[in-house]
């Protein structure tokens, strides 16, 4: 499932003719108005056949991206974007995530199940 998201895909929904530029922001997490206006400024400034060249190929060479990835959920693409960008620091804030909801979850616990008088009042009193 990860590597489906981790591709890179031409974004054709969002492109303005191959997709190439969109699927490079999809990719990356750049504006997308950057990345065109990168790839024009490479192109009239002296990267003229090859910049064409390299954008027919990856239009030509990369798969559309499907369906089922194109979503409205801002979060859930900023997180894929940092797994493709550093998957390392990815699965290191996850587990700092799950470390914090642990602890919390463990003071829930401890203060549920511990003797404490002002809790057992409450109860006996909902009762």
């Amino acid at each position: 499932m990860s590597g489906m998201h981790t591709k890179f895909y031409l974004d054709k929904q969002n492109g303005k003719w191959k997709g190439v530029c969109a699927g490079i922001a999809d990719y990356t997490g750049v504006n997308v108005l950057w990345v065109r206006l990168g790839a024009v400024m490479l192109t009239l400034m002296g990267g003229f056949p090859w910049t064409l060249i390299a954008y027919w190929i990856t239009a030509w060479m990369a798969d559309k991206k499907p369906i089922h990835l194109y979503t409205e959920d801002k979060a859930e693409q900023k997180f894929w974007q940092g797994v493709r960008q550093s998957p390392a620091r990815t699965t290191r804030d996850i587990r700092s995530r799950f470390r914090e909801i642990d602890r919390r979850l463990a003071d829930m616990e401890t203060f549920y199940v511990s003797n404490n008088k002002q809790l057992a009042d409450e109860i006996e009193s909902l009762r």
